[in-house]
């Protein structure tokens, strides 16, 4: 495939080679976590120590050449729940269980509700405004947060379920309340100068899983009403926002310690719900393994949106063959033009703060190799 005849000039995201968002926590910020955690230290303490770890990211990513930096999600413990514990109504709570993975269970925690859902302000826009601050004007800052939908998705887990349904009787205005809370967590965040956002998503990568469809089917809910609702909320969060502010999404399917949820499903049976979402410019999309299928499903993208082939993975430090990924990029290009493709991991390197198994070596080597390859097919 010869994709370098006259390729569109890529000035906002996502660029051609490109990250998810999350970056291996430094031991120097592992230190310091464990220490603000025994009490040795205090927030302020811990935040400085942050401060520093994203300067020195922010650096390295532009030596690797990205053009969009993120801050590494270095002041996260988790890529979603440290963003629902910032709304007003919503508390991090304990659980008997935590999320269950591929031979591993994470930390049992989560985000319960003690009231009605609302924005007042976010711990999330003083950490972009400190990100956009040292980023400077040659890359572009970009945000990650999770879906509205994955909000709803942690509600309806049986754990919570009781506190959800005792607060909001009503699920219309259940949905209604994560859909303000977070079209002004958007707006705040746009206001602090992000023109870049990434919406990341596990709802849909379950939604296309078959174990969970079956158990979904086994205790009666509508698998394919769930996704509706979903897609609808979605919408509604990304509609009406200032025309440049470019919106992605990440279409995730497990990420902790280098494992992965479920059993894995293609595409089909969720990508006209899920492409159909107006306002998205491009989906950054897990194609890994073959647990995600074909690309047949990216005939439904339309013509002004992009797809980030999640080629690569970030789960494990080995390259992969750039003959196969080669033949890859050329098979994804029967059903969307090669100039609509961009490349980039299957996920962060780190989607909480244990993250997976290699090293700072190793994901620096990953991103210069995607750099590598995407340089070698596109001249862009």
């Amino acid at each position: 495939m010869n994709a370098q005849t006259e390729p569109r000039q890529r000035t906002v995201t996502p660029f051609r080679y490109d990250i998810v968002g999350s970056f291996l926590r430094p031991q120097a910020l592992k230190a310091a976590r464990l220490q603000f955690q025994n009490g040795e230290i205090s927030s302020d303490q811990l935040k400085d120590v942050e401060d520093a770890e994203i300067v020195k990211l922010v650096q390295k990513q532009k030596e690797v050449g990205l053009k969009a930096v993120t801050d590494g999600e270095f002041r996260r413990s988790w890529w979603h729940l440290d963003f629902f514990w910032g709304f007003d109504g919503v508390e991090r709570a304990l659980i008997d269980q935590g999320y269950q993975f591929n031979g591993a269970q994470s930390r049992p925690e989560t985000a319960r509700l003690t009231g009605k859902i609302g924005y007042s302000s976010h711990p999330f826009v003083s950490h972009f405004a400190f990100l956009k601050g040292i980023a400077g004007e040659d890359v572009a800052a970009r945000q990650s947060i999770p879906a509205a939908a994955q909000l709803l998705f942690e509600l309806d887990r049986a754990e919570n379920q009781e506190s959800t349904k005792a607060i909001y009787p009503n699920r219309e205005e259940l949905v209604s309340d994560i859909a303000k809370a977070y079209k002004a967590s958007i707006l705040a965040l746009y206001e602090a100068g992000c023109r870049s956002l990434q919406i990341d998503d596990c709802t849909w990568g379950a939604l296309c899983d078959t174990q969970f469809m079956a158990i979904m089917e086994q205790i009666g809910v509508n698998v394919v009403e769930y996704a509706e609702e979903f897609a609808k909320l979605n919408k509604e969060v990304v509609s009406g926002l200032p025309s440049d502010l470019v919106v992605t999404t990440h279409v995730c399917r497990g990420n902790y310690v280098s494992t992965y949820a479920g059993v894995g499903g293609g595409y089909e049976p969720i990508a006209q719900t899920l492409l159909a979402i107006d306002n998205y410019s491009a989906f950054y999309l897990e194609y890994d393994t073959d647990r995600a299928g074909d690309f047949k499903p990216l005939r439904f993208l339309k013509d002004d949106q992009q797809v980030v082939l999640g080629l690569f993975s970030s789960k494990f430090g080995e390259l992969e063959s750039k003959d196969d990924i080669l033949k890859r990029i050329e098979e994804a290009a029967q059903y969307v033009d090669p100039d609509r493709i961009c490349l980039s991991p299957q996920c962060g390197f780190a989607s909480t703060e244990e993250g997976n198994h290699l090293t700072e070596e190793q994901q620096w080597r990953k991103l210069a190799f995607i750099k590598e390859i995407a340089e070698e097919v596109w001249s862009d």
